[in-house]
């Protein structure tokens, strides 16, 4: 271990000389780094299918080309097309007081990042936060999941062929290299994980008071409002749940549905999986959970619910016999209520928990009363009440009338709130995220200060008086 520790730290301190010699890079370097991350995503896109499908036994290649190819590669566009414009400083208002000065805000790269990335989309969530690191200027070590090895091997060697080492370093390793990568000195640590592990993340950077962005997760709510067409609802949500199996931080947790309607949308919802996935077994479309533990773990989620009196209703519509295949059917659980771990615990898979509910203010209000999901989800007609949910409720983000859609969108920053993480990234945010907002005075050689320096007097006393009484203007 030792040795790991010291290789870790000598890499550090490497691209920190680097950094340190080379200076803050201008937009041609940048463009050039995010160019070269663009052309070693695309040249290698087969051999991402692969490896990503061999660590889950079954990926499907179409969810891995959407989920962690086009994303990675629109982010990069974004950046490409917009970075120029985030680098300029930024001019500021300032103080009468203090006129004929000027203020600004000039963007720097805080130098060295590092990104620890999760297993369930083991490219886009290790890429995508690099895209702003680069965007910003600054070097990067990446720290990819051990539960995707051959996704994380493939990275290190995509990225050592494109980057130096003093650019973009790839350490993987198991658990404990983990834990050295997170208490190693860099100038920002961004994580996406649970909530557990991002606890002990973030304690391992305080030590050398390394700010941290966590990305995690939580039980994002899929809100239907009365009078939504009930397939509409049942086909997005079981889009946005059956999407990796499951296995996605903003997936649909847990469903709430009117009092009365809950027949409709368990009928609505076996309808529109069988239309997406006639079988499972064999399906290439249906992906299967990433190991035993983690299908073992959903598995005793469910039985603890049925032994608690819940109803599980399994979508199975070819009634095949899924042992050996690596998969779970999607699975949907009535009568559930929160002393199950199920209604506790993020899932992390294609069961979906469904609660009814008699008003609007009774649904906002469970929301309310529950850690701040990553994602929430409503479905409506009107204005009003949608309205009313934005208001009321604090999640992450949110997509109205559709499930997963925002993550997709560069331009809106995507982050957790409170249980489920802390700062954002993608595109502008990202940005900002991995660089340092520096706050500058321009003084000009003839100014007010002479009026409020010693020794002070008359002067000084009504020049203060005007200062504090006059009014100001609304803007």
């Amino acid at each position: 271990m030792p040795d790991d520790t010291d290789r870790m730290n000598e890499l550090l301190e490497r691209q920190r000389r680097a950094f340190l010699k080379d200076g803050p890079p201008g937009l041609k370097k940048r463009l050039d780094l995010l160019d070269r991350l663009e052309n070693a995503v695309r040249s290698r896109q087969d051999d991402f299918c692969k490896a990503i499908s061999a660590d889950f036994s079954v990926r499907s290649e179409h969810e891995t080309v959407v989920a962690e190819i086009f994303l990675v590669i629109e982010a990069i566009r974004q950046a490409r097309a917009k970075v120029g414009k985030w680098m300029r400083p930024a001019r500021r208002c300032t103080s009468m007081a203090f006129f004929p000065g000027k203020s600004m805000v000039m963007y720097q790269p805080l130098g060295c990042v590092g990104i620890i990335s999760p297993w369930n989309y083991p490219v886009q969530l290790a890429l995508s936060p690099m895209v702003g690191a680069l965007a910003a200027g600054n070097r990067v070590m990446l720290k990819p999941s051990e539960l995707t090895p051959a996704t994380s091997d493939l990275l290190a060697t995509v990225l050592g062929e494109a980057f130096a080492a003093e650019e973009v370093a790839v350490l993987t390793g198991g658990a404990e290299i983990g834990r050295a990568f997170s208490s190693l000195p860099f100038d920002h640590l961004f994580f996406t994980g649970s909530p557990n592990v991002g606890s002990l993340v973030m304690q391992a950077a305080a030590k050398n008071l390394v700010p941290v962005t966590l990305e995690l997760g939580g039980k994002s709510p899929a809100l239907v409002l009365p009078g939504f067409d009930m397939d509409r609802a049942a086909l997005s949500i079981a889009t946005g749940k059956l999407f990796n199996a499951g296995q996605t931080c903003i997936a649909p947790d847990y469903a709430m549905v009117p009092a009365g309607s809950v027949a409709s949308f368990v009928e609505s919802m076996k309808s529109q999986v069988a239309s997406m996935y006639p079988s499972l077994a064999g399906n290439p479309d249906y992906t299967a959970i990433i190991n035993d533990a983690h299908r073992e773990r959903i598995n005793r989620l469910v039985d603890d619910a049925a032994a608690k009196g819940a109803r599980v209703v399994r979508l199975n519509p070819a009634e095949e016999n899924l042992a050996g295949s690596g998969k779970i059917a999607p699975t949907i659980v009535l009568d559930v209520d929160d002393d199950m771990p199920l209604m506790r615990e993020e899932i992390f898979g294609p069961v979906l928990p469904v609660m009814e509910y008699d008003t609007l203010d009774e649904a906002i209000s469970y929301v309310q009363r529950h850690p701040r999901p990553l994602a929430l989800y409503c479905f409506g007609n009107d204005n009003a009440p949608i309205d009313r949910i934005l208001n009321l409720t604090v999640s992450g983000g949110v997509t109205v009338n559709d499930t997963l859609l925002h993550v997709a969108q560069e331009s809106l920053p995507f982050g957790g709130v409170g249980n489920s993480g802390m700062g954002t990234y993608h595109g502008e945010d990202g940005f900002r995220t991995f660089s340092h907002a520096k706050s500058v005075f321009f003084q000009r050689r003839l100014n007010g200060m002479s009026l409020i320096r010693p020794p002070y007097g008359h002067r000084f006393n009504r020049l203060m008086r005007f200062l504090i009484d006059r009014k100001v203007g609304k803007d």
